[in-house]
Formats: C-alpha cells, sequence, structure tokens
C-alpha cells in the first residue's frame, strides 16, 4: 500500500499491517525522553488513508489518496432514550438520589446491570458521550466518543463551578440544590506526576471553563483524588481554587449525603476555604505578632555602646546592613570594635568572612580591641602574654571565620557556611568584608546591577529566615575630591560599585569617613529603614585613640 511506505519515507512511521480504525504508537519525533511505555502517536486508518497526531508533542500530518491530513472528528452517540427501570431508582435511592435527579440528568439502563450516565444529552437523543457502570464499580465508555465534562451545559458560562470526582457526586450535589458541578470522565490520575498532555484532560480543551472565577476542588481524599486536586490547582492556579472541609467520616460528596443530608452537603460546600497562595497573607495571620508590638513583646534593637553612635545607629535582628568608605579610612577596624562591644554588651556570636587579611592578623586586630592595647613589639603598653592569650580565648567564644582555601566562594556556598554557624554556635551576625572579594561569576546575558540585587535578596531572605544580621563591606565606585581641600568627599551607598541597590535594598548604609581637617572620623548614617525604631539619618563624630587601639567618641571643643 503506497500510502504506508510514504509514511516510513516521509515521516518515519511504520503501521506495519494495521487495519482500519484508531491505534497507538510511540511518536518518532519525541522518544525518547518520555517514557519508553507511553504511546503518544494517535494513528487513524481508513482504508488508503492514513493520519497522525502526536499528543506529546503536536507532530502531524498524513498520507493517502488525496495525500492531505483527515482530522480525527470524535462523534456525538446516540441516547437510548428510556425511563430509568425499577432496578436504577432502587440504586440510585440507597445513595439518596431522587427520581427527579435521575430523570433530570437522562439516565437509564438497557438491562439490569449497566447503568448509562450521558454526557451532556441533547432534545434530538444524542450526547457527547454515555459513560456507563456497575452497582460494583465497572466502567466503560462508549468508543470514539467527544471527550467532554460532565453536566458541561450547567458549568460552562459559571463563575463558580464545583469540580468533585465522578458522576455520583456530581448528582449529590445536585441533590443539595448546587447545579455548577461537573467531573471528568476518566477518573483521577493514579500517578501523582504532572503530564501536560494527559489525555483525561482533554475535555479541558474542547470545553473550557473560560468564565470560572472561583473553582471549588471537592474530591475524594485517597490518593488518586489529592492527585487529582494538585492537576487542578496546577492547571487553574491557586488564586481561584477552594477547598471543602469534608466531614472526617466522609471520603466525598455523595457519602455527606447519605450520611449527613443535602443541608449538611450544601453547607460545607457553601463554606468552602480558599487555598492559601504562597506568599500571601492576611491580617489576621499576623494578630498575634501585631499585638506584641503594641505591647512592646519583640526582640528590642540593641545599641552598640558608643556615645554618639547610639543616638543614630542601632542593630535590630533580622535586618542587612552596607557599610562603604574610602579605602583606608579605618571602616573595618570601626565595624569590628562595634562587633566586640555587642559581644561583650549583648553576648552576641559571629560569623567572619574577612579574605583581605589572614585570619590570624584578623585575631590580632580584634585582639588589640578587645585588651585596649597594641599587640606587636615596640609599642609601650604592649599586652603582655597572658593578656593576648585571654583575648583569643575570649575571641574564640564569641567569633567564628570562613576561610575557603581553595576557592573564591560565591554567595550560595558562604550563606551555607553562615547557616551552619547560626545552627552549630548560634550566631547573631555574619560579616563579609568586603562585597569584592566574593565570586561574581555571572552569565554573559546577566548585568552586574542584576548580579547585585540577587545577591542582596538572597542575604536579606538568610537575615529574615534565621533572625541574624549580616554587615556587607562594600567599597565605592566613584569618588569624587573636594576641590578646595583636595580631600575625599564622604561617600555615599549610590557611590559603591555595580548599582544603586545597595542604598536601596540595605536596612541600614553607614559611612566611615576620616575627616582629616579636624582629625575625627565622621561615622554616618545614610539610610535607615525605620527611622526612630532603630535609628535615624545623623553623624556621629571619634577619635582614633592610637595608644588604646579603638576609636572614641570625639569631646566637644568647649566641654
Amino acid at each position: 500500500m503506497k500510502s504506508r511506505g510514504d509514511l516510513i519515507e516521509r515521516y518515519n512511521i511504520d503501521v506495519g499491517t494495521l487495519g482500519d480504525g484508531d491505534h497507538k504508537m510511540k511518536c518518532p519525533q519525541c522518544q525518547p525522553p518520555h517514557d519508553p511505555k507511553d504511546r503518544p502517536l494517535s494513528v487513524t486508518i481508513r482504508g488508503d488513508d492514513i493520519v497522525f497526531k502526536c499528543h506529546h508533542c503536536d507532530f502531524a500530518g498524513g498520507s493517502g489518496g488525496k495525500n492531505k491530513v483527515i482530522p480525527i472528528v470524535r462523534q456525538s452517540v446516540p441516547v437510548q432514550a428510556k425511563k430509568p427501570t425499577d432496578f436504577v431508582l432502587k440504586y440510585f435511592s440507597s445513595r439518596r438520589i431522587s427520581a427527579n435527579t435521575v430523570n433530570a440528568f437522562k439516565i437509564h439502563t438497557k438491562d439490569q446491570k449497566w447503568i448509562d450516565f450521558p454526557y451532556n444529552p441533547t432534545p434530538q437523543n444524542t450526547a457527547d458521550n454515555i459513560k456507563s457502570r456497575t452497582t460494583d464499580k465497572q466502567f466503560k465508555q462508549s468508543k470514539g466518543a467527544k471527550k467532554s465534562l460532565y453536566n458541561y451545559l450547567a458549568v460552562k458560562d459559571a463563575k463558580t463551578v464545583i469540580w468533585v470526582e465522578g458522576e455520583m457526586d456530581v448528582l449529590s450535589c445536585y441533590e443539595a440544590g448546587i447545579q455548577a458541578v461537573t467531573t471528568l470522565p476518566d477518573g483521577a490520575p493514579a500517578d501523582a506526576r504532572f503530564k501536560e498532555n494527559d489525555k483525561r484532560f482533554e475535555p479541558l480543551q474542547t470545553h473550557p471553563l473560560d468564565k470560572c472565577e472561583k473553582l471549588i476542588i471537592f474530591v475524594d481524599r485517597d490518593s488518586a483524588g489529592q492527585n487529582l486536586r494538585k492537576e487542578l490547582l496546577h492547571r487553574f492556579g491557586k488564586a481561584i481554587c477552594w477547598y471543602v472541609e469534608c466531614p472526617a467520616d466522609c471520603k466525598d460528596a455523595n457519602d455527606v449525603l447519605v450520611k449527613h443530608g443535602a443541608a449538611m452537603l450544601s453547607r460545607i460546600i457553601t463554606d468552602a476555604k480558599p487555598y492559601p497562595v504562597d506568599g500571601l497573607y492576611q491580617a489576621g495571620q499576623y494578630r498575634s505578632q501585631v499585638a506584641d508590638l503594641y505591647h512592646g513583646n519583640y526582640s528590642k534593637p540593641v545599641k552598640i555602646g558608643l556615645d554618639g553612635l547610639d543616638d543614630i545607629y542601632q542593630v535590630q535582628k533580622g535586618t542587612f546592613h552596607c557599610v562603604t568608605g574610602v579605602p583606608n579610612h579605618g571602616k573595618s577596624t570601626f565595624l569590628d570594635q562595634c562587633l566586640v562591644q555587642l559581644a561583650k554588651r549583648e553576648g552576641w556570636r559571629f560569623a567572619m568572612f574577612s579574605p583581605e587579611h589572614s585570619v590570624p592578623m584578623h585575631i590580632r586586630r580584634l585582639s588589640q580591641i578587645v585588651q585596649e592595647k597594641h599587640f606587636d613589639e615596640g609599642f609601650v603598653g604592649r599586652m603582655t602574654e597572658d593578656e593576648m592569650h585571654s583575648a583569643v580565648q575570649w575571641i574564640n567564644g564569641h567569633f567564628h571565620f570562613i576561610e575557603t582555601k581553595e576557592h573564591t566562594p560565591n554567595v550560595q556556598k558562604l550563606l551555607e557556611i553562615a547557616q551552619g554557624a547560626v545552627m552549630k554556635y548560634g550566631v547573631n551576625g555574619f560579616v563579609i568584608d568586603p562585597y569584592n572579594e566574593v565570586d561574581a561569576t555571572r552569565s554573559g546575558s546577566y548585568r552586574e546591577d542584576e548580579h547585585i540585587r540577587d545577591f542582596i535578596s538572597r542575604c536579606k531572605r538568610f537575615c529574615r529566615i534565621h533572625d541574624v544580621v549580616i554587615w556587607i563591606v562594600a567599597h565605592p565606585k566613584k569618588m569624587q575630591k573636594n576641590p578646595q581641600t583636595g580631600e575625599y568627599e564622604a561617600p555615599t551607598a549610590y557611590d559603591i560599585s555595580g548599582a544603586a541597590h545597595w542604598h536601596n535594598q540595605s536596612d541600614a548604609v553607614l559611612v566611615v569617613h576620616r575627616d582629616f581637617d579636624n582629625d575625627s572620623v565622621r561615622v554616618i548614617t545614610r539610610k535607615i529603614r525605620e527611622q526612630g525604631f532603630y535609628g535615624k539619618i545623623g553623624e556621629a563624630n571619634f577619635v582614633y585613640n592610637f595608644k588604646k587601639c579603638v576609636f572614641e567618641p570625639k569631646q566637644n571643643e568647649y566641654e
């Protein structure tokens, strides 16, 4: 047969000696990667005319006498319009479904075994499909019939639709006065894996619920019912989906009707609740936290313990802070002193990533702040060896150091290590000093500002989840000199290399700037997100006491 050879030559489809009818085959275009057991290619043979379509990849075509695609048309089926027998009525009565409901849906039987459910019957005694069942749950459908939703005429224009699992549940809801209810002809999926082209959902393509604004899902409690629920949530979206809380002694709508009556069934559907949308909450869910705020029962901002600074800058857990300043103006040393103060006053612990200095050199600097004495030889009042060991012992209880010798870590790796420090040691703060020592590798299409935005967002999410503070030291790129003094102006967060995200996304921005003319160090708060709660925009002045190796508040010359 010429058409069969043409299929092999043109499409690599070999139908062999298959006879007339509808057949399932593997698709030469998309298999693999699909399950090797799948047969997604539908092939219809009518003599010399052959057409095919894949329900995975939409690969389609045909061959034959006219060498054109012959559309596969699903046919309506005739309805044997007979009154329901006593056998039918007795069965439905046992399920508390009335004769009026049975007649309304044109349910009938041709024998004493199979009960026929017409799908969308017409006055012309046709239907999209007829699904038949026995009382012991054997099922069959009309071959080659249209795939449609049960009771589609009642739901196609409805804004609120109840979705149940099976024709019996549709009838049960109808008994309870609810008409806009539907179900699939092929039941619930046994497999929990979502498949875009699952044939059981074909009715949604041919019979769409375009007007639906609220979908109430009322499916069985078993695993197949829960798989169906997941599929419906995926296809319609959680935003419009609601769920029914079924009584504990019931598994579906008909169970509720039989055990509790129509009024109860109507009530639990009316009382359906919306599925929670990820990331979307109502004010009532925060009632206790708001009450805690009102009564002052919350984690208070903590002060550093430095006169002047405490008035403009305090530290609140769960926040992200950016520290910037001209190189060699003392920002790292000042930040270290703030951390030592927090450790002494509040008992805080910290994880430190500071690769510009070796860990021993960093401990040296911290030791000087702890003992307020020089570490090195040649200085008057140098700390003793015992004082050095004492300082190291104290630092050991409050500071943990991140050192990656093999490679430059990215933000994901650093946050993984920091998470371990939180879980194992209960650290309260995490320091990255400086930002440009973090691996910033990105794809060619990923701009620097996009990378920084993602970096800060990850850090802030980490702060909120673990209730810690992150300090990032970031160097300015744009540095302007004062034309009169020749000294650099104090930078802002907008001067930091990369993007304005440093200012926009940070909860606090701190600038440490040496003022050579006044022999002082200015600490400027460029941004405090919650002003009045943990600080305000302002400035504090310090001098560096070289003898004691710490910053001290600068006294007003008139005091």
